[in-house]
């Protein structure tokens, strides 16, 4: 495996960040987050040599402040990819219903296509530590890994089926070079917003791009 892959990827959830590197403008909430032992999830932004650009989540969407955490530091990492089977243990609310619903469909398609799938955002972070952050309104995030072009015409088949569940489901295409919203590509614009590292751009086609 190339080392790039062995750090940690943007989705990722990871133990050990302390209180002391958080800022000093950090909110109260951020620090006591951390002293209950949560996790962080790591986010895009440009590299910085033995950092991981991370944020502390909070009890709702007002509630995310940005950090940088030593690498040296990580006790646990926790992959999106490791968290799929999370809607059969918990299908209490709607975003962990449609995970269920979703599993089997998105685990046949990545067997097909030698792809991977992952779940994000609040779902994932409460499937990780047990915290319960999902409502009977919130969404469902979802990344899949696409190394290789996905034609949009199987985008929107996919987008279609997404909209049958029983919550708005945002999934994001991983591509090498940054993340890409399947809604956008299943759509007929001729660019698409690209969240890379080094900041978003419109794109005209985000498989030809150079990762940044």
């Amino acid at each position: 495996m190339h080392e790039t892959r062995l750090l940690p990827q943007p989705h990722d959830l990871l133990w050990g960040m302390c209180t002391d590197r958080l800022d000093a403008a950090a909110p109260t909430w951020a620090a006591e987050v951390l002293a209950a032992g949560r996790p962080v999830v790591v986010r895009r932004a440009p590299a910085r040599d033995g950092w991981i650009a991370v944020g502390v989540r909070g009890h709702g969407r007002e509630q995310r402040h940005a950090a940088w955490m030593p690498r040296a530091a990580i006790r646990r990492r926790v992959q999106p990819e490791q968290l799929t089977g999370g809607g059969e243990r918990e299908g209490v609310c709607a975003p962990l219903r449609a995970l269920a619903l979703l599993q089997p469909q998105l685990d046949a398609l990545c067997r097909q296509r030698g792809l991977a799938w992952g779940v994000t955002g609040g779902a994932g972070y409460q499937l990780a530590t047990g915290v319960t952050v999902l409502g009977e309104h919130s969404d469902l995030d979802l990344l899949l890994r696409v190394p290789r072009p996905l034609e949009r015409r199987q985008a929107l088949a996919l987008l279609e089926r997404l909209e049958q569940l029983p919550c708005r489901v945002d999934l994001q295409l991983e591509t090498p070079a940054g993340a890409v919203a399947l809604r956008e590509w299943a759509g007929s614009a001729s660019q698409v917003l690209l969240k890379a590292c080094s900041g978003a751009r419109l794109v005209g086609d985000p498989w030809r791009e150079v990762a940044a």
